[in-house]
């Protein structure tokens, strides 16, 4: 819920009572002031309702500080609260001030729910084409299990040997979305795209020698690829497909994952 002042709130109330507004004009009114203004950040606290999902709050450029006013001013309002891009300084701070939440710090991620835990809905794979993709890969699957989607991680299945990955292909040909990182030559996503009927989004990442050019090379290669089902996101972006598979993922609510892995 959203903690609305009382003064605001008198106001929209009188208008109602002195016929100067309609309901639904109190109503949209009411939906602008969902935002909480800090000095350093305005934190939209209506885009639960609006979009699905609560804000995430993007911690490069800020200090510990700053991410934990956002984070408490999220609790505040009974949403749950998802952080990417963790530094070591933040992660230390944030574990003193939310012991319990939860941090991956391969993925830089931190993690506070709230409420009960919903059953998933969905299920997405996340798939590495080498280990050094690993970081970007984790911060997808995390993405994807905050957003109540299960998700299964394969790692280290890329084009060098194809084999690895045609002998996990059991665990990802039925998913309702693949996340696909891979740096190098960025190929791997236009091979799974050739093996399921879902969307795949790939992630160039920016591991690869100096004509990798930090991951602008395996971008190039994903955003030629010859499998219809690819889309691509940015470089590093694993939070950002991640968002994406699992929004696909949710559109099939009656899905049964009991038996996937999450």
């Amino acid at each position: 819920m959203f903690i609305m002042r009382d003064d605001v709130l008198r106001e929209v109330l009188e208008a109602i009572r002195s016929h100067r507004v309609t309901i639904d004009e109190a109503i949209a009114r009411l939906r602008g002031q969902a935002l909480s203004e800090l000095a350093f950040a305005t934190v939209d606290l209506d885009r639960q309702r609006r979009c699905g999902f609560p804000e995430v709050i993007f911690c490069e450029g800020k200090t510990p500080e700053w991410v934990e006013g956002v984070a408490r001013r999220l609790i505040e309002a009974g949403q749950s609260c998802l952080a990417t891009r963790v530094n070591d300084d933040q992660a230390r701070y944030l574990a003193q001030v939310f012991p319990e939440a939860e941090q991956d710090r391969l993925a830089r991620t931190f993690w506070l729910p709230l409420g009960e835990p919903r059953p998933k809905v969905g299920r997405v794979a996340v798939i590495t084409a080498g280990t050094g993709d690993l970081p970007v890969g984790r911060e997808a699957l995390v993405t994807v299990q905050a957003m109540g989607v299960a998700a299964d991680l394969i790692v280290d299945v890329g084009v060098a040997g194809l084999h690895r990955l045609l002998n996990q292909r059991d665990r990802f040909v039925s998913a309702d979305a693949i996340v696909v990182a891979a740096g190098m030559d960025g190929a791997l996503p236009s091979v799974v795209g050739g093996l399921v009927n879902c969307p795949v989004f790939a992630v160039p990442t920016s591991i690869g020698y100096g004509t990798a050019f930090g991951g602008l090379s395996a971008l190039l290669t994903m955003l030629n690829s010859c499998s219809a089902n690819v889309a691509v996101v940015n470089i590093d972006a694993g939070f950002k497909a991640g968002y994406l598979a699992a929004l696909v993922a949710r559109q099939r609510p009656d899905r049964n994952v009991t038996n996937s892995r999450s």
